[in-house]
């Protein structure tokens, strides 16, 4: 009885981490669809604000449940930039200081996760959050976060994407041109076509403002 109580323990040791790791998978899989359909397709504001901060109360459940993996921490911190941003204002700064918590917390245990996601989200919030006295912005720690995102995912459309968004905002128009251009040539994924599809929107829509701005530039 002890051998057989032994036997089923040890089975037991590699079937519950294997049922773990669906779980965290399905959950990831949850939350990442779910953010494709609120932030590209609810259109009214109050809903999209409202379905966003339902979805990050689900992020941190999952977060919770895995104290000790980085990519919970990831999408938790996606979810609430993509919240403060519906929200604006000096509102959303508390929401992207959590993000910033999270994405450094993911890093620490494994930034190369999700294709470097961790390291792109801080590089884009550090470009898009006020610095100084208010908030935590900085153009330096913004291109080495995305940078070292594209050097974990050369090829991938939001580090290339978010990297190109940064140029722009910078005027460097010719290498925004670049880095966008290359986002739009990125690769799908199969399993997230509706982000796809959104984010390649996102991308021609600031292919054309970098080529707007270019030509705007050279007439002097």
């Amino acid at each position: 009885m002890k051998t057989l109580f032994l036997t089923i323990s040890a089975a037991l040791l590699f079937v519950l981490p294997a049922q773990a790791a669906d779980d965290l998978s399905a959950g990831i899989s949850h939350l990442q669809s779910q953010w494709a359909v609120i932030n590209y397709q609810v259109k009214d504001h109050d809903q999209k604000l409202a379905q966003m901060a339902a979805l990050a109360d689900e992020a941190d459940k999952l977060t919770a449940a895995y104290p000790g993996r980085a990519e919970p921490l990831v999408w938790s911190a996606i979810i609430k930039s993509t919240e403060a941003g519906i929200k604006g204002g000096m509102g959303a700064l508390g929401l992207a200081k959590q993000a910033k918590r999270e994405l450094e917390q993911a890093i620490a245990i494994d930034g190369t996760v999700l294709g470097g996601s961790a390291y792109t989200t801080l590089g884009s919030l550090y470009y898009q959050v006020p610095g100084g006295v208010i908030g935590f912005g900085s153009k330096k720690k913004a291109r080495a976060n995305l940078l070292k995102g594209l050097e974990i995912n050369p090829d991938g459309i939001d580090a290339n994407y978010f990297y190109g968004d940064f140029l722009l905002r910078r005027k460097h128009y010719d290498e925004a041109i670049k880095a966008l251009e290359h986002a739009l040539a990125a690769p799908p994924r199969p399993s997230r076509p509706l982000a796809d599809a959104g984010r390649r929107a996102e991308i021609k829509a600031k292919l054309a403002e970098a080529r707007m701005k270019l030509a705007e530039k050279s007439r002097g």
